[in-house]
């Protein structure tokens, strides 16, 4: 880990000399793209220096390893957030704006939940966004940890709904059929009443997609931070 993390503390290179030269934007954003087009896998180092025009030993002039690659993808794909110039001073207005940017953005790139669950080193873009979560949460009146550790599970949160969202999209007419038959028979069977009568309340509103995810953001977010 060490290593990625130094990659951003390097210069990139100057692009002088015979061999023809290539910004980590670049590189990232060929990475990305086949990432988006076939999975983490297929975002190889050999495939992205075929992508760019050049050869994998060249490439590892520019990243000494295939972590410091996917740490250039995973900072490419965290500066596509964008930011208003003033918040509304709504705290959780805002910062559930930044939660559905971020919904939206792995939805867009499935992969990233590999990458954000095998813990890739922050870059200067995901530091970015840290610093504007911050601004967002700046009207609450918690310390500067405990408003680090409500965005950390924040981001949690969104990883799990995106996670869940791209699992059922994969899942067949058929297999949701089947579930929602089981179900019913096991509610109508009495041996579960807790989990019929959870099923059939109506005192909450049932909802789906980025109203669920507001409502359960915004209820652990006031946990965390009003208390």
């Amino acid at each position: 880990m060490a290593s990625e993390a130094a990659l951003w503390l390097r210069e990139e290179r100057s692009g002088r000399g015979p061999q023809p030269e290539y910004s980590r934007a670049q590189i990232a954003a060929a990475a990305v793209k086949l990432a988006d087009a076939g999975g983490l896998a297929a975002a190889s180092t050999r495939r992205v220096a075929d992508a760019i025009g050049t050869g994998p030993a060249s490439l590892y002039r520019y990243v000494r390893n295939r972590g410091e690659l996917i740490a250039l993808m995973a900072d490419q794909v965290s500066g596509e957030y964008e930011y208003p110039q003033t918040f509304t001073g709504d705290w959780l207005a805002d910062i559930l704006a930044l939660a559905r940017q971020q919904f939206a953005i792995l939805m867009r790139h499935p992969w990233m939940i590999d990458v954000s669950r095998s813990g890739a080193p922050i870059g200067p873009a995901a530091v970015d966004f840290l610093e504007q979560a911050l601004r967002a949460l700046e009207p609450v009146e918690v310390g500067g940890r405990v408003k680090l550790e409500a965005i950390a599970m924040m981001s949690a949160i969104v990883t799990m709904f995106a996670q869940e969202a791209l699992a059922g999209s994969s899942t067949s007419t058929d297999g949701q059929e089947a579930t929602a038959q089981f179900l019913a028979h096991v509610m109508t069977a009495g041996r579960h009443p807790h989990l019929a009568a959870a099923m059939t309340d109506t005192s909450t509103p049932p909802l789906e997609g980025a109203d669920l995810l507001d409502r359960v953001l915004a209820k652990t977010l006031t946990g965390l931070l009003i208390g």
